[in-house]
């Protein structure tokens, strides 16, 4: 157990997400999903949270293993073509991590998403979320577009849009 990561958890509150994510950022984001929906046959989540709940600290979870527990909770994998990504930032470890599902999963190196969290973490750092969630979001695109390509049928999206704010 860290005693720092503990303090940090319960010091961050929702307000944090406000203040990073105002209404008006929520909006940007859900339309940069919706857009990039259109360019590409996957499906893209953003869920932030502001901190863990006490006993999962104590558990020492870590970003990943909670960033797998949001996938399913949120049921990303729930797609015709198994090809939803995750983008989930934790605001009290200031830490980002991309889960995608196992059609996507087999096709793409995983430091291809490190790469990806990394670019969002250094815009993340200089107070830049929206701007780094939309990043994210821009090299999610490509990777599903060079995997998943849009269809010519119109379709519509299998998971919603809208952030998720936790």
């Amino acid at each position: 157990m860290d005693p720092v990561r503990i303090l940090r958890h319960l010091i961050t509150g929702q307000s944090a997400i406000k203040q990073a994510f105002p209404p008006a950022t929520l909006t940007v984001i859900e339309q940069a999903i919706a857009h990039s929906e259109t360019l590409h046959g996957g499906e893209i989540v953003f869920a932030v949270e502001a901190s863990l709940d006490l006993p999962l600290l104590l558990q020492n979870q870590i970003i990943r293993e909670r960033a797998i527990d949001v996938f399913s909770l949120l049921r990303v994998w729930d797609t015709e073509h198994n090809n939803g990504v995750l983008i989930y930032l934790l605001m009290a470890d200031h830490d980002v991590e991309i889960v995608a599902d196992r059609g996507i999963h087999t096709k793409v190196d995983q430091a291809i998403w490190e790469t990806a969290c990394g670019t969002m973490k250094t815009a993340f750092r200089h107070g830049q979320f929206e701007q780094g969630v939309l990043a994210g979001i821009d090299l999610s695109t490509q990777v599903l577009q060079q995997f998943f390509p849009a269809s010519t049928d119109k379709r519509k999206s299998e998971l919603p849009d809208k952030p998720v704010v936790l």
